[in-house]
């Protein structure tokens, strides 16, 4: 009995140690610049480039791999193993499921944008309470995307009405452009660069609000199987760039 007990022990510790030394899984989402595909199907973006850096840095063997965002996270949530993703927000829902390593990308505050037709309204509202009140505007709100804790609090119980829709950024940021939504909140980012992409995106105005909540850093995720050795590896790896935001 012994012997098999051992034997299993054995086994055990056998594909844990191949587990821990396979390549990480390291899946990102299409969201152009951070990371996206060009017209030649290559992978591209500065936040894919800076998480490829990293992992080399660290000396930590990654595969990375496009994959939809519900889809990252149900691989989380199901406990995949040896899985990470790249430049998530910290949310608490998210941080019940992987763990986080330390901050690798900040970004700018939000702003809204809108069609012509209502950004003398939408700049009659002296703040972000005021404008989600407002029961005449309709707000368009990608699904399934965070928009950081503060913005997703004021969305959930705004008075606007809301248009939801699983797309991507560009798509939603088209159709509020041909009229299907009166605003939406933008991280400039994407905006700077999909405003050059698209051209019918060039009559939306941009529009700062003071009490936008401040840009929110981005962390590198990982399935809890994968050895804190191996995660801090990451973090020292991070924390050597000088892209890096002071925690």
């Amino acid at each position: 009995m012994w012997q098999k007990y051992l034997i299993g022990l054995v086994a055990a510790g056998s594909t844990a140690g191949a587990l821990a030394q396979a390549p990480l899984t390291v899946a990102w989402r299409e969201k152009p610049p951070y990371y996206y595909f060009d017209e030649n199907k290559v992978a591209k973006g500065f936040m894919l480039e800076r998480a490829k850096q990293v992992f080399a840095a660290a000396g930590v063997p990654a595969v990375f791999v496009n994959e939809p965002q519900k889809r990252i996270w149900a691989q989380f949530s199901h406990g995949t193993p040896n899985y990470c993703s790249i430049s998530w927000y910290r949310l608490p829902e998210r941080e019940a499921v992987a763990q986080y390593s330390v901050p690798v990308h900040a970004d700018l505050p939000h702003a809204v944008l809108a069609v012509p037709a209502v950004a003398a309204r939408i700049r009659a509202h002296q703040n972000l309470q005021a404008l989600l009140s407002d029961k005449s505007l309709t707000l368009a709100v990608i699904d399934g995307v965070s928009y950081g804790p503060e913005l997703d609090a004021l969305i959930g119980t705004s008075k606007n009405r809301i248009m939801r829709r699983t797309v991507e950024t560009s798509a939603m940021f088209r159709m509020v452009a041909f009229g299907r939504a009166d605003y939406l909140f933008v991280d400039r980012e994407d905006w700077n660069y999909l405003r050059l992409k698209f051209p019918e995106l060039q009559s939306l105005v941009l529009i700062d609000f003071a009490d936008m909540p401040p840009g929110l850093k981005r962390y590198v995720v990982c399935s809890r199987d994968v050895p804190a050795e191996t995660m801090e590896r990451l973090n020292r790896a991070i924390l050597a760039r000088s892209d890096t935001p002071r925690r």
